[in-house]
């Protein structure tokens, strides 16, 4: 066996330059960091230090070098605790000769002593300061005065322990860099390890992001931040009942947590709407029932009864006006991106916005009008709509109910009547105004470049429709544009591009102009030769080609989100906007309201919607564009429209081009075009 020698102290003063633990007055101790220092990076945490020095004492002394001839003293290392002792003093915590325990080294080593500090020790990793957070616990220590010792507050504490309470194999893997902390923040919203493993080992790694996990075990529980009866009936009510709530300590507070007890939200939703239902009941309907999750499809069963709107009176009309004029002075301020809106600015504006709608809503509401007979038969649904607001559906009709009210038309018409259909007239609630005029006018443009191309490649409808028009001119003498969008006198509204610039990229743009120039390429100009070609054309070139000039005069500009002209011809050539238009940032969600933007987000992309709703409105719209890409998502606008009908007949060569298959559109639109022209 190899013995080493310990060397005496004799040896250690030869290989070591002279040092001395002193005690040195904190006054005495200057402020202004030393030259010697290597460490240049601004201080931080200061103030949890000395909380921490304040509780636990100094366990570290400060490496300091003689300053003058005044008995001062400089330090070279330690910083951050001379600052934190400074604060303690400044906040009279200690007194200003407070005794600190210093290593006083040789002028010529100050330097490599700092250095030596900050080189010479290794950082604890992150799970074994998670495990060690955990065993202070175990000693007894609360969380209150864990966050206390370190200068941190006990959600910060909270978070720790959780991560330290998540699976040793995860937190092995962690440490191996299988897995992330976004990971194990997402897991440890359960303390079971064997689901935590669950989660994570059962599912391929593509299925392992944060949002995936987390869903694995909460599929069961309610997401108080997405669902809209959560947002009707609110957390505190929800928590004052008795209902479990599972937080998620490391999302955003205003997600809340998940709800345990989807019963008792129910229940409490119920609870709340029966105040609704009452002042519904007294509007004279037959029957009122309360649905708080009431779909599409479960209403859809009933029919509804035929209803009209009256004109306002003058008072109504001019406070219509009124109000219609201060939503948009306030949406044009929201949408002026020179404004420079704080936060709390957009909020309130947006808040002041959602209040004229409401009141627009309740004035439209008035304004409806039903048959005497039929609200007795009829009823309503109160709901909660996907934004937690209340919905009332009125109007409905059971089968029998619709049957005995047929029943009652027909006799009171004397039997001579035709059967009518209760599905007839508009939805239940108004569409309330979401949009401003600007943009609808901006989406009607790209609704009629889409409806000009459609028209084309049907030519029995373009036939139709110019018969339709002639007709209620000539045959019924309608001197009125008797609800047709076809301008006979053959004038292309080619003012899209004032209320939407981009149109001229639009597939449905540019898909009217190609085959507007193989036209022009192939007819006369002289009109005489115009005649004589025409008359050579076969039947069915020309009805193509009259279906391109009946398509150039269509005309559907809209000013209100709600409107919809020409659905009719829409329906005949089964005009599906998927086909013509893609959501974009600025194509819509720079246009519209961040309260606007987020609602679509939400129907769309339901997970990004609190992230988003902490950016600005330029970054929610470049986000909204990016996270809409692929989803089919259409503003209210576009909606409905049916998909195109592979029997109706088409031959002018405009096809829709969706974005995924352009390539292969434009080869087919050439090839058709060869034949046309």
């Amino acid at each position: 066996m190899n013995i080493v020698d310990t060397p005496d102290d004799s040896t250690l003063e030869a290989a070591v330059p002279a040092q001395s633990m002193v005690l040195v007055p904190l006054s005495r101790l200057r402020a202004r960091p030393s030259k010697r220092n290597v460490r240049r990076k601004a201080r931080t945490s200061i103030a949890a230090l000395a909380a921490s020095i304040r509780r636990l004492g100094l366990l570290q002394n400060l490496t300091v070098i003689p300053f003058g001839d005044d008995g001062d003293f400089e330090v070279v290392a330690g910083g951050r605790r001379l600052a934190a002792l400074k604060l303690l003093a400044m906040k009279r915590r200690i007194p200003e000769d407070w005794p600190v325990p210093c290593l006083r080294v040789a002028d010529t080593l100050a330097r490599t002593a700092s250095l030596t500090e900050n080189v010479q020790r290794e950082a604890m990793g992150p799970v074994e300061e998670l495990l060690a957070w955990k065993a202070l616990v175990a000693e007894g220590r609360s969380v209150e005065a864990i966050a206390a010792d370190f200068g941190v507050t006990p959600l910060v504490v909270k978070r720790r322990l959780k991560l330290a309470n998540v699976s040793p194999r995860l937190l092995a893997d962690y440490r191996a860099g299988t897995a992330t902390l976004e990971q194990l923040m997402a897991l440890a919203i359960t303390d079971d390890h064997a689901a935590q493993e669950a989660a994570f080992y059962d599912s391929p790694a593509w299925q392992r992001s944060p949002e995936a996990l987390r869903e694995h075990l909460t599929h069961d529980e309610i997401d108080a931040s997405r669902d809209a009866l959560a947002r009707f009936v609110g957390l505190e009510a929800y928590e004052a009942a008795g209902g479990g709530v599972r937080r998620d300590l490391f999302s955003d507070e205003r997600q809340g947590g998940y709800l345990t007890d989807a019963g008792l939200l129910d229940t409490l939703a119920r609870h709340k709407l029966a105040a609704v239902a009452e002042q519904v009941q007294l509007e004279g309907w037959g029957w009122v029932e309360v649905a708080p999750r009431a779909t599409a499809a479960e209403l859809h069963v009933f029919q509804r009864v035929r209803r009209t709107r009256r004109d306002p009176n003058r008072t109504e009309a001019k406070r219509i006006a009124r109000l219609e004029g201060k939503q948009s002075a306030l949406q044009d301020r929201l949408d002026d991106e020179d404004a420079d809106l704080s936060e709390d600015g957009e909020r309130a504006l947006q808040e002041e916005l959602d209040r004229l709608g409401d009141e627009l809503k309740a004035i439209e509401q008035t304004l409806t009008v039903y048959p005497p007979g039929a609200m007795a038969m009829a009823g309503a649904v109160v709901s909660v709509d996907h934004m937690g607001g209340v919905v009332v559906h009125r109007g409905l009709l059971r089968e029998e109910q619709a049957k005995a009210l047929r029943a009652q038309e027909r006799q009171e018409a004397g039997g001579a009547g035709e059967e009518r259909n209760a599905h007839e007239g508009d939805a239940d609630e108004p569409a309330k105004p979401g949009i401003s005029e600007k943009l609808a006018k901006r989406l009607s443009a790209h609704r009629t470049a889409a409806l000009q191309a459609e028209v084309a490649r049907h030519p029995q409808v373009a036939l139709v429709a110019v018969v339709h028009r002639l007709a209620l001119r000539v045959v019924l003498d309608s001197y009125g544009s008797g609800g047709s969008p076809i301008d006979i006198i053959a004038t292309p509204p080619d003012g899209l591009a004032l209320h939407a610039p981009d149109i001229g990229d639009s597939p449905a743009a540019m898909g009217m102009g190609k085959v507007r120039e193989a036209w022009a390429a192939r007819l006369p100009k002289e009109p005489k030769a115009l005649f004589a070609e025409l008359l050579a054309l076969p039947q069915s070139e020309l009805l193509s080609l009259l279906a391109v000039c009946v398509a150039s005069t269509v005309s559907v500009l809209a000013s209100r989100e709600d409107e919809a002209p020409a659905a009719e011809l829409a329906k005949a050539v089964r005009l599906d906007m998927h086909d013509w238009w893609t959501p974009t940032a600025e194509g819509y969600f720079s246009h519209v309201s961040k309260a606007k933007a987020l609602e679509a987000v939400l129907a769309f992309a339901p997970d990004h919607v609190t992230r988003l709703s902490k950016l600005k409105k330029p970054e929610v719209a470049r986000e909204a564009e990016r996270l809409a890409a692929g989803t089919g998502w259409l503003p209210v606008m576009f909606r409905g429209e049916a998909e195109p009908d592979p029997e109706t007949p088409t031959s002018s060569g405009i096809e829709a081009m969706p974005a995924a298959n352009e390539a292969a559109a434009e080869a087919e639109d050439r090839e058709e075009l060869a034949a046309v022209a």
